[in-house]
């Protein structure tokens, strides 16, 4: 941590969603907060947000499948804020598909950001972090725990996360590194939107998606970041290669 007490956080895919709320949750404890994203109005906005909450919030344009980007962001980062204490992979994408009709173009999007992205940003962190004693968490998803129709390469694509997530933990524990997930059932974001399913079809299965999961609703942004936010810090030392679910009891029925 810095002097004050308050740590560096980046966090991708913070303009929206999950990653938006787990940026606000960070900056509520004043940590100091590096908001990663593509779309620099919403960057700027998320700026304001984060610091009308009184913590030290900047933005970092990035675009998480450019590897000459990622290879930049992280001297960015330390040039401005001199460490970096925990990293939050929270940007994703998901689109429909099954095994038949998943094209090759679709594949590789999911795989790029949900994965592969996810497996640089780790490896170009871990350096700083073995500094710092820091820690990692992954915004993963119920669908990496269970299997679910239709979102083939996306549920792939999140159970390679959970185990990016627990060999990483593995190989950094030793240097002071914890690295963990969350898994997220359906919480009302824009991604499904974004994946190509219009206004109303997302309504309909907000609808439907509290008859699948147990608790009966689903969730909220700020639940997750709140479950991130205990994960990446001191209360959660002795926690490492965990892949929590969150989920209104989700992953504990069959798909429906």
């Amino acid at each position: 941590m810095n002097n004050n007490g308050k740590r560096v956080v980046v966090i991708t895919g913070a303009t929206s969603g999950i990653g938006r709320a787990v940026a606000n949750r960070f900056a509520a404890a004043s940590d100091h907060v590096i908001a990663i994203g593509r779309k620099t109005a919403e960057l700027k906005n998320l700026a304001a947000e984060t610091g009308a909450l009184g913590a030290q919030a900047e933005t970092i344009a990035v675009d998480i499948t450019n590897e000459t980007d990622l290879a930049n962001l992280f001297q960015q980062a330390i040039a401005r804020a001199g460490r970096l204490d925990v990293l939050v992979n929270a940007a994703g994408h998901i689109a429909s598909g099954t095994i038949e009709n998943t094209s090759m173009a679709a594949w590789d999007a999911m795989m790029n950001v949900n994965l592969r992205s996810v497996f640089h940003l780790m490896q170009l962190a871990a350096p700083h972090l073995i500094e710092t004693q820091g820690n990692i968490v992954n915004i993963s998803s119920v669908t990496g725990l269970r299997s679910f129709p239709g979102v083939l390469a996306y549920c792939v694509s999140k159970a390679g996360l959970d185990q990016l997530t627990r060999c990483a933990a593995l190989e950094l524990a030793p240097k002071g590194v914890r690295v963990n997930a969350v898994n997220p059932g359906v919480v009302v974001t824009e991604i499904h939107k974004r994946g190509g399913m219009s206004e109303a079809d997302y309504e309909t299965f907000l609808e439907h998606s509290k008859t699948t999961h147990p608790l009966g609703r689903v969730g909220k942004p700020s639940e997750i970041a709140d479950l991130v936010f205990y994960l990446a810090s001191a209360q959660a030392a002795w926690i490492t290669g965990g892949t929590y679910q969150i989920d209104g009891g989700r992953a504990l029925t069959c798909a429906r």
